[in-house]
């Protein structure tokens, strides 16, 4: 589990398993929100048994599975409401935390200027340059 932080209350993460959301826990996270679809690519823990964890844990939980080739404008308002629902702060993960970082990024554009969008992502290792257009 790589935790990259965009900001004070927003983190993005690649793959999590069950025994990962304890650590997310103690790490002092509210909220998690999994944009990866349960049936993407190869076997990993599935948004219900993620969910009974977290919930177990005192984590709130969310599934918004998203299509990361394909990120729609209905994703993008999804995702923001999602944010501005659960306590933070929020981790939110797939499997490599890029589509997160392209969510956020998404939601922000027109609040935050667009070097300003991909620097901050930038400094985590991961990119949003391929939809900068869209920002």
């Amino acid at each position: 589990m790589i935790i990259r932080q965009l900001t004070e209350t927003l983190s993005v993460a690649d793959q999590l398993e069950l025994a990962d959301l304890e650590a997310v826990k103690e790490a002092g996270f509210a909220s998690v929100i999994c944009n990866r679809p349960d049936e993407e690519g190869e076997p990993h823990a599935d948004s219900d048994a993620m969910a009974q964890q977290a919930k177990a844990l005192g984590l709130e939980f969310r599934y918004l599975p998203v299509n990361g080739a394909n990120i729609t404008d209905t994703d993008v308002a999804d995702h923001a409401s999602l944010l501005a629902e659960v306590p933070t702060p929020v981790l939110t993960y797939c499997r490599s935390g890029a589509r997160c970082a392209k969510l956020w990024a998404l939601s922000e554009a027109g609040k935050q200027d667009v070097n300003t969008l991909v620097e901050t992502v930038d400094k985590t290792g991961l990119s949003v340059v391929d939809i900068a257009h869209r920002l």
